[in-house]
């Protein structure tokens, strides 16, 4: 794992596959200019992508750590630097710099339990490299449940993917679910929370929460009411990163740095955060 020092270091970086995921996702595969990925990384951690003369921001990385020979970003078009990454063609230069901020404890905390990931819309990017690292490192973990939905058939990040790999996977139960009725979607329909909760799953397993905060919150009070301790669930505030490395200030809550202190934090450990998180 790099230094301090060389996580400041912007790297020149090659998009070498763009593929569009929904209307407003698409994700980046990123290689080094002579090949492999730039860095080591893990589940949970973030990267800065700059383009010169453009700006740059700070994104998940959605690929598992399992893959050496690229990165991939499932990146929203919700702003400046976003919108110029979605008009770029493959074959683009950027910088890439990292890692930032503290993974999920797939190594110690996560091993031997069954694990239940709930997330909702572009939510499901951060847990992406979680979830395929556990795949791939099948024999350490027990069952695994996934909960995702979204506002539409159209916005399910992924499901290629999800349909063809996670959903045929032994041992692994996938739980589908958009907000509202559509004529050619015949699976659930309803928000994740009350999926959540209609689903009836044992409360005997580590349990990870990505998506807009209104749907955490509510999936949390859900997941508290079916017998869940806060001590056994997990999630990540890598949005409210800004630096990366504790020195600008804009991501304290409380006493905490985000970027020092997380993104991923357990629930139990969030109590004594303001509410404003």
């Amino acid at each position: 794992m790099m230094d301090s020092f060389d996580t400041l270091i912007p790297q020149l970086g090659i998009v070498t596959d763009i593929r569009t995921d929904t209307p407003d996702v698409k994700t980046f595969r990123v290689e080094c200019v002579g090949g492999g990925k730039p860095f080591e990384h893990i589940p949970g951690q973030c990267a800065f992508l700059s383009v010169p003369g453009v700006g740059e921001a700070l994104f998940s990385i959605t690929s598992s750590p399992t893959l050496k020979e690229y990165m991939e970003f499932s990146i929203k078009r919700c702003g400046h630097v976003t919108n110029f990454l979605h008009s770029m063609d493959v074959g683009q230069m950027i910088t890439i710099r990292g890692p930032y901020g503290n993974g999920f404890p797939v190594d110690t905390e996560f091993v031997g339990k069954d694990l239940l990931f709930i997330a909702g819309g572009i939510g499901l990017a951060p847990l992406h490299s979680v979830i395929n690292y556990c795949r791939a490192n099948r024999e350490k973990y027990g069952k695994i449940d996934v909960v995702y939905g979204s506002r539409s058939k159209e916005d399910l990040v992924d499901i290629n993917e999800i349909m063809n790999e996670w959903v045929p996977e032994e041992g692994m139960n996938v739980h589908l679910t958009i907000d509202r009725e559509q004529p050619d979607w015949d699976g659930h329909v309803g928000f994740v929370p009350n999926y959540v909760k209609e689903l009836g799953l044992s409360t005997d397993k580590i349990c990870i929460i990505c998506g807009p905060p209104i749907m955490i919150k509510f999936t949390l009070a859900g997941l508290k009411e079916v017998g869940f301790k806060e001590e056994q669930v997990y999630t990540t505030l890598e949005l409210r990163m800004k630096c990366g490395v504790g020195k600008c200030g804009r991501c304290n809550v409380g006493d905490k740095f985000v970027c020092k202190d997380g993104p991923v934090f357990r629930f139990d450990r969030l109590d004594s955060m303001p509410s404003e998180y």
